[in-house]
């Protein structure tokens, strides 16, 4: 068994455990369980990056199996400079959501942890498919533990919020499985993804399947306009919920138009670039006034996912290597900085039970150094320089002025709009005077909080100081997709 089969099966074999032989009535040894199993598989995961040859294109770390003979589908797994980084920021955020609901979640802990270990493992999956039926099936089963989590542990209106995520995510991905079957008989029966990169197509289909793979990957990013799912999903998740749903999930679909949008239909994606700017740069300055009139916190930085995933989609179809590689860091610092925000948020909430802006008021004076983390994250979410916000906004900044200047004049102006809710939403919760007894009677935080928001602390200032790791592992594989993508590809 290879190295990603193992960073997939193991987390999921954890989960196994937990969801067969976990108690009720005990949950530390759950708890425990789940950390060892969370961090046994972040630990597998290391060898993927420390043995990655940064030189090459190629797909590394393959294994290429039977699965389904009798319609040639394969267990195919790899991964390149495009992939490898979110194999590695699922395992870790895996360990952080495991520590956020340690003392949190006393209700059927071990299902919790367990469904949180075995949706690590097919997002695991998602990232290192080679195969589009194997790609389908991790995608699509990502759904279902998520379901459940936001569903049972989530707040007063988990149902319909866990409904429209499922239906949403769902439906888009309908049309995707018509394209995969398109181009298993277009390939001469092959669900090979590679394969696929190759196959000439006329125009007509590659336009086709082009919105048939947005579907599923606008829905998931989320792209405005069918991003309503997105607030409603964080607000009602539990913590845990929303650090995964913010940090992985959404990668998901930005992930796909790298591995078959753009690969698969190059001249369709050239040829409606047009179209994802729009909605991007929609989705950054429109999204980031939604994000300014929000009282709810959680509802706040939901919005604010969004706008900055704009960032990631602008980035990728302005088809420079400066856009879509501050694409790909966008999407890594996001992970840090929005897991970050979220468990900060969950914070307040476990002891406030409440995540309106205008509950608190003061906190600073009562929670002076979760006031100081919290502040870091803030700037980092506003994309102060030497915070992991600032690397991949400044390059596809950069990369957007390359391809026409008015457009990243206009993408800009998402740091005005992002220091404008940020550090007002910060103004509000944190400074001035104690403005009730529930602020007045918080505790700071403990060494379980401290210890998680370190962790993450150290992640936003190393990648903010240093991308350089970041950035040489993807550098090939970004320019090979561009070389590939400027090539037509009509029959």
């Amino acid at each position: 068994m290879g190295l990603l089969s193992i960073a997939i099966w193991l987390p999921i074999a954890f989960g196994a455990v937990l969801l067969a032989f976990g108690r009720d009535d005990n949950p530390t040894a759950a708890r425990w369980i789940a950390l060892v199993g969370a961090v046994v598989s972040f630990l597998v995961t290391l060898p993927l990056i420390t043995g990655f040859d940064s030189g090459t294109a190629a797909m590394q770390f393959a294994e290429n199996l039977a699965w389904i003979e009798r319609f040639n589908v394969r267990y195919h797994l790899g991964v390149d400079g495009i992939s490898v980084w979110f194999v590695l920021l699922t395992a870790f955020i895996t360990i952080i959501v495991v520590l956020a609901g340690w003392e949190v979640i006393t209700d059927r802990a071990h299902q919790y942890l367990g469904a949180f270990l075995i949706l690590s493992g097919l997002m695991v999956g998602v990232f290192s498919a080679l195969d589009g039926l194997l790609f389908y099936v991790f995608f699509e089963a990502t759904l279902i533990p998520m379901y459940i989590i936001i569903g049972v542990w989530g707040g007063p209106r988990r149902v319909y919020a866990a409904f429209k995520f499922f239906l949403y995510t769902l439906l888009g991905s309908l049309l995707m499985l018509v394209a995969l079957i398109y181009l298993y008989y277009k390939s001469g029966g092959s669900f090979d993804i590679q394969a696929w990169h190759k196959l000439p197509l006329p125009m007509s289909a590659q336009t086709l399947l082009f919105f048939a793979f947005f579907a599923a990957f606008a829905v998931k990013v989320p792209m405005w306009p069918v991003h309503t799912w997105l607030p409603d999903a964080h607000v009602e998740a539990p913590t845990g919920g929303s650090i995964v749903l913010a940090a992985i999930m959404l990668k998901l679909g930005a992930y796909g138009f790298l591995r078959f949008s753009m690969p698969i239909a190059p001249d369709a994606s050239r040829e409606l670039a047009w179209l994802i700017i729009t909605l991007s740069l929609v989705a950054v300055i429109y999204i980031g006034l939604v994000a300014m009139v929000q009282k709810d916190m959680k509802k706040l930085v939901a919005y604010s996912s969004i706008a900055h995933m704009g960032f990631v989609t602008l980035g990728f179809f302005v088809f420079n290597e400066l856009g879509v590689s501050g694409g790909l860091v966008q999407m890594i610092s996001h992970g840090f900085v929005s897991g970050a925000m979220f468990f900060c948020i969950g914070v307040l909430y476990d002891r406030v039970h409440s995540r309106e802006i205008s509950t608190y008021g003061g906190v600073v004076n009562t929670m002076p150094k979760f006031a100081a983390f919290a502040l870091l994250f803030a700037m980092a979410n506003c994309g102060l320089p030497g915070t992991a916000g600032f690397i991949g906004e400044w390059m596809v900044i950069l990369g957007t002025v390359q391809a026409n200047f008015w457009l990243g004049a206009l993408a800009a102006t998402a740091l005005i709009f992002g220091a404008a809710y940020t550090l007002w939403m910060y103004k509000r919760v944190y400074f001035g005077d104690v403005t009730n007894d529930e602020v007045r009677e918080l505790q700071d935080i403990n060494s379980r909080e401290f210890l998680i928001l370190a962790i993450l602390a150290v992640a936003v200032i190393w990648m903010g100081v240093y991308p350089k790791p970041f950035t040489d592992v993807m550098h090939v594989s970004v320019d090979e997709l561009l070389k590939h993508v400027a090539m037509s590809k009509l029959q």
